[in-house]
């Protein structure tokens, strides 16, 4: 997902280097743009399948009957298969394939939309969330590095913005679908409608998106790459004719990258250690990058928004409506992202959203404390339920601006060419485990006090400030080459 004008490295350790891939003639540009957004409708499914959950939220405990407990499992549980998820794809990619891979995502997503949709218990819907995690976490690896391997050199930033672009879009438009489905049910998501509640439609709805998904992804052709890597040469010079066009040099380009490819060194978690606090001081500072990401509480937005909104005598209609709402700003934050990240550098982007988040969470922890009722029956005075709506929202715009799209960048870049993939694969690894803490433990928290949960929040965020102020540096302009 990382998103930059000058280089993208993919989440895996076979990705190709800035050479692999040349120029692009410009009646194939169109072309390369089909099968770039084909494979990035996996970040789309990745945005919506981790938040569509949102909407659902009131529906699943009245349900089941669950309390804060069990329901931040049956929420956070999906991330749980991501970590999985992620940690296969790669190598399954590099023994069958991207396409294959990409299939197998897309069955997955479908066969969790359906459990999901048709759960017997609580305990099974969490299951479902798992398989639907695992092809989330397929989805974070696959999309980046088939784009990578596919996208000429010139375009390859531009284009790998598809994928964190998709992303956002799935998160709004889970949201949008959130409160049509519960607006048709009138304004309930336990509503019915052809027989179903309208949270089962919610959550399984997203079997629509996943057939298209296994529909392009078996329309478009394999990595170059891949197939370079594994002798299918006549197949590999079919698509870079498709890609870069017939008058270009295919031997010459299979000799190249079958030269890349031949002095690959594959990283292992060996290489990472050195330092005084075991691993090598940039892994340490990639980690905290993305634990830091999560810290801010950014998923709880996502996840939880809905009936965060209930909780402060919203209905469920309307705070369906706010939710979809934050997304479209999240959308705006991230476009304003992409044209900023490469003129003014991804330290001050970083800073300045951190600055903003804290700030804005810091009014939000000003709002809630004056919040009365406990449970499901809280309610603010008007002007801090005011303060509280435009403070969350100010919250998702400085972090999409900033964070949700740097800390991806850096990730890609940041690392020596030496151990950049063990490096992500770590970096990676400790931001699930991050979400999964703030998913799974805001639901107890926010019954404890919203107020000081969001304070919480704004400390992480105000922190962040002294990290990246101390500890990150600067990757505008610097070749990957010449990490180190």
């Amino acid at each position: 997902m990382s998103v930059t004008q000058q280089s993208v490295e993919p989440s895996g350790p076979s990705g190709p280097s800035e050479a692999e891939t040349g120029p692009a003639p410009s009646g194939r540009l169109g072309f390369v743009v089909f099968i770039t957004a084909a494979a990035a409708l996996g970040g789309f499914l990745f945005g919506y399948d981790s938040s569509v959950i949102n909407g659902a939220v009131s529906g699943i405990q009245e349900k089941f009957g669950v309390g804060d407990g069990v329901t931040g499992l049956i929420v956070s549980s999906a991330l749980l298969g991501s970590a999985v998820g992620a940690a296969l794809a790669g190598r399954f990619a590099d023994r069958y394939g991207r396409i294959t891979v990409m299939k197998a995502g897309a069955l997955l997503f479908a066969v969790s939309a359906i459990g999901s949709m048709l759960p017997f218990s609580a305990w099974d819907l969490a299951f479902w969330r798992v398989l639907g995690g695992a092809a989330i976490g397929i989805a974070s690896v696959i999309a980046p590095t088939y784009i990578a391997e596919v996208a000429p050199t010139k375009y390859r930033g531009r284009l790998a913005s598809f994928q964190q672009a998709a992303i956002v879009l799935g998160i709004a438009i889970s949201q949008l679908v959130n409160w049509l489905l519960a607006d048709a049910a009138g304004g309930d998501t336990r509503g019915h409608l052809l027989g179903l509640e309208a949270w089962q439609w919610m959550l399984g709805i997203c079997v629509v998106p996943a057939a298209v998904y296994f529909a392009l992804a078996s329309t478009i052709p394999e990595s170059p790459r891949f197939l370079i890597a594994a002798d299918r040469l006549d197949e590999a010079r079919a698509v870079l004719a498709d890609i870069e066009g017939r008058d270009s040099d295919t031997e010459a380009r299979i000799a190249e990258i079958r030269g890349l490819i031949d002095s690959d060194h594959r990283p292992r978690f060996r290489d990472l250690l050195g330092g005084r606090f075991g691993l090598l001081p940039i892994v340490w500072v990639g980690i905290g990058l993305s634990v830091f990401q999560q810290l801010v509480g950014i998923n709880v937005i996502f996840y939880y928004s809905s009936i965060l909104w209930q909780s402060v005598g919203i209905d469920q209609s309307n705070s369906l409506l706010i939710s979809f709402i934050g997304s479209v700003i999240n959308i705006l934050g991230t476009v304003i992202a992409i044209l900023l990240v490469d003129r003014i550098g991804r330290k001050p982007l970083a800073l300045i959203g951190s600055a903003g988040m804290a700030v804005a969470l810091g009014a939000c922890a000003w709002a809630f404390s004056s919040a009365t009722g406990s449970g499901d029956d809280v309610t603010l005075p008007d002007l801090q339920g005011t303060v509280a709506l435009i403070a969350a929202n100010a919250f998702v715009l400085f972090f999409a601006l900033s964070w949700g799209v740097v800390v991806w960048v850096m990730l890609g870049e940041m690392f020596p060419n030496r151990i950049r993939a063990a490096a992500l694969s770590v970096a990676a690894s400790a931001q699930w485990i991050a979400n999964w803490a703030i998913t799974v433990s805001f639901p107890a928290l926010s019954r404890w006090s919203l107020s000081a949960t969001y304070l919480a929040y704004a400390v992480f965020a105000a922190l962040s400030i002294v990290f990246v102020a101390r500890f990150m540096k600067e990757t505008k302009g610097v070749r990957l080459e010449d990490m180190g």
